[in-house]
């Protein structure tokens, strides 16, 4: 028994150094006396103390590298573009994963910035912030076809964030203000064109109801004086006077109305007992006279 107990307290110590836990999704490089010997995966694992150790802890999650680029254009426009790529170590290439690379995330950020630098001088700014799927998928396909024979799967790579110097973004916004003024200096005017044809439209037809207004007015004070010479022919008054007489009572008609308002002017004709009775003659003269010219006009033809 005393002999026995050197022997499982080495046991225990072996078995103390030797027992390891591997994660899931990680791989563990075991190297013996310097030498690749196995890749151990995730769960309850054993080595050889003093003789195996665990060279590498690898990841086989899904991670981001982000590389800030500063490239020109092909107008000459400097630009800083950040590529986001998502890559994982492929699982059954770990050996190269770890052997084959000194720095991974060197290496992706070198081959990123050669891929950019070459595609961008390509392209005008303006097809830059355009075309930055297709960036992304360039630098996808290359830098998968670069990196796969080092056991790097490239799952994704973004265009996130794209930054021209300060003065171009500041020329940029000029230029799309002054198109925004333009779009809304051409809508003001079109709306302005629009008022001024509407109000045109509006004013033709005020005036031609108001020219049929003024019509059926006249129209209608016409057929009243005929109705009234009428009446007067049937009691025995001729044409002539009748018409004096119609004018000569529109004529004290006007007078009433304008004595009826206190703010219009009235001019006051002759006023003496027979103002009235000359008036009506000398009306009545007009008239005659003016019906024997048409007479005499009528016989000359």
């Amino acid at each position: 028994m005393i002999t026995a107990i050197p022997i499982i307290l080495f046991v225990l110590l072996i078995l103390f150094l030797g027992l390891f836990m591997v994660k899931q999704q990680t791989a563990y490089i075991i190297e013996r006396f310097g030498k690749f010997n196995s890749i151990r995966s995730a769960g309850l694992q054993f080595k050889i103390p003093f003789v195996d150790r665990i060279a590498a802890r690898l990841s086989l999650r899904i991670q981001q590298l982000d590389v800030v680029v500063e490239t020109k254009t092909k107008d000459d426009v400097f630009v800083h573009i950040k590529i986001s790529v998502q890559y994982q170590i492929l699982r059954d290439k770990v050996y190269d994963a770890f052997y084959r690379l000194q720095n991974p995330h060197e290496q992706l950020t070198a081959y990123i910035f050669d891929l950019v630098r070459a595609e961008i001088p390509k392209m005008i700014l303006d097809d830059v912030f355009e075309k930055k799927d297709d960036i992304a998928f360039a630098v996808k396909r290359d830098l998968q076809e670069a990196m796969l024979d080092y056991g790097y799967d490239i799952v994704k790579t973004l265009v996130t964030d794209i930054d021209p110097d300060s003065s171009v973004k500041e020329a940029m916004n000029r230029i799309n203000a002054a198109e925004r003024e333009k779009v809304a200096a051409q809508h003001e005017g079109d709306a302005q064109r629009i008022l001024i044809v509407e109000r045109a439209k509006a004013e033709a037809e005020s005036k031609r109801l108001q020219g049929k207004g003024i019509a059926d007015q006249r129209r209608e004070i016409a057929k009243g004086l005929e109705e009234s010479v009428d009446t007067l022919n049937k009691a025995g008054i001729n044409p002539q006077e009748a018409s004096a007489l119609i004018v000569i009572t529109q004529h004290y008609d006007t007078l009433q109305s304008i004595g009826s308002d206190s703010s219009s002017n009235l001019i006051l004709l002759p006023n003496n007992p027979t103002a009235a009775s000359n008036m009506l003659n000398d009306m009545t003269a007009s008239l005659l006279a003016a019906n024997k010219i048409n007479e005499i006009n009528m016989k000359k033809k």
